[in-house]
């Protein structure tokens, strides 16, 4: 998967590295946010980046497991936004009816 030059390889590197500060610019925003809401979609953003260099690093290295990891952690980012959006709206994750 590697074209002449190595120009994949590099364009590869250096989308790790933007996405990585990327990731380091909503870490700030999860520690000095104003509001939770703020909080809550910036650890959204940090999730998808995570996801994103396991997608770059797998075309870097040819190797389809990494996909499946994103995946998994695609999946598991989106049910904890949930579940942490649910509970700034209502206080509650899980709800027992009585």
């Amino acid at each position: 998967m590697v074209a002449e030059g190595g120009t994949i390889v590099a364009v590869v590197d250096a989308a790790i590295v933007l996405v990585v500060v990327l990731n380091l610019l909503c870490g700030y925003r999860v520690v000095r946010g104003p509001t939770i809401p703020d909080r809550v979609v910036a650890l959204d953003a940090i999730a998808t980046n995570v996801v994103a260099i396991a997608v770059l690093f797998a075309i870097k290295t040819g190797r389809g497991l990494f996909v499946t990891v994103s995946l998994v952690l695609a999946i598991i980012a989106f049910l904890s936004t949930v579940a942490v959006a649910k509970f700034v709206t209502e206080g509650d994750i899980i709800v027992t009816q009585e």
